[in-house]
């Protein structure tokens, strides 16, 4: 496994396992195929119903909680100062933790207006060491940067989406700038267009690896975090064994040449679910 440091020293695996779309019941046997593969980092969420599930998984495991790195989310309809703190206590009781590694807020839903709040109730939650870190998710560029201006904490990190076909170059940059790592979701595009790529399938052919196998390895070579998701426990494993090989440049570049600026999910500011 390879690791990141954070802004403010924390260090976090590179490669997760995220559980977006998988149902309650199945998140446990998930996560445990996950832990045993060699994943430390999980990725959850409020709004997707599995944080109980995930708990029973980490109830389950041997591994030390120090060696585990554990992420949910705060939900749009829970957003605003004291329905944040509500809302990450009541995700911390179903996960059955005492902390979280990393708390972040799913979306900026700009129309409302809520979401510098919520950023401040996550600070006091950080203040209190009941999250290790916290970050946000889908914010854009002038979100983050209200953020830098009105709060105290720099976010560690802002997951969004990001494959070859939305390589999203200027958010990157910015986040780079101020010391903000990328976390990628969607990093497989959903098992869309970008698998079947002719230039992803010749690479994958050229190190004897699947596709999905080179589309992670572009996300780590480029200093993004990424959390790939399966329930399928012979993917979990495939998308775990990407340590192995290396890409070259021309490689790199041929996959950043793929991007054309498509979405799998929702633009951030249209974004308006609570």
């Amino acid at each position: 496994m390879d690791f990141v440091t954070l802004n403010n020293g924390l260090k976090m695996p590179q490669l997760g396992f995220g559980v977006w779309q998988v149902p309650d019941e199945e998140a446990t046997p998930a996560v445990k195929k996950a832990l045993e593969v060699g994943y430390r980092s999980i990725d959850t969420a409020m709004i997707y119903k599995n944080e109980k599930g995930v708990g029973e998984a980490l109830k389950d495991t041997s591994i030390d909680r120090s060696d585990l790195f554990i992420t949910t989310k705060v939900w749009n309809g829970d957003q605003g100062y004291d329905s944040t703190i509500k809302a990450f206590n009541e995700s911390l009781e179903r996960l059955g933790l005492d902390y979280v590694d990393l708390y972040l807020i799913h979306w900026p839903t700009p129309m409302y207006d809520t979401y510098v709040d919520t950023y401040k109730a996550m600070e006091t939650l950080y203040k209190e060491g009941k999250v290790k870190a916290i970050g946000v998710c889908n914010f854009e560029i002038e979100h983050l940067q209200r953020l830098l201006d009105e709060c105290e904490v720099v976010p560690v990190l802002n997951q969004i989406e990001c494959h070859p076909y939305l390589a999203q170059d200027e958010l990157k940059d910015f986040c780079a700038k101020h010391n903000i790592f990328v976390e990628a979701w969607s990093p497989l595009m959903q098992g869309g267009d970008v698998l079947t790529d002719s230039k992803v399938v010749e690479i994958a052919n050229a190190h004897d690896k699947t596709p999905a196998q080179v589309v992670l390895r572009w996300h780590l070579q480029n200093n993004t975090i990424v959390i790939p998701k399966s329930v399928t426990p012979t993917r979990i494993e495939e998308n775990f064994n990407v340590f192995d090989f290396e890409l070259s440049e021309d490689e790199m570049k041929t996959i950043h040449s793929l991007n054309n600026g498509t979405r799998r999910g929702a633009h951030p500011n249209d974004m308006d679910k609570r």
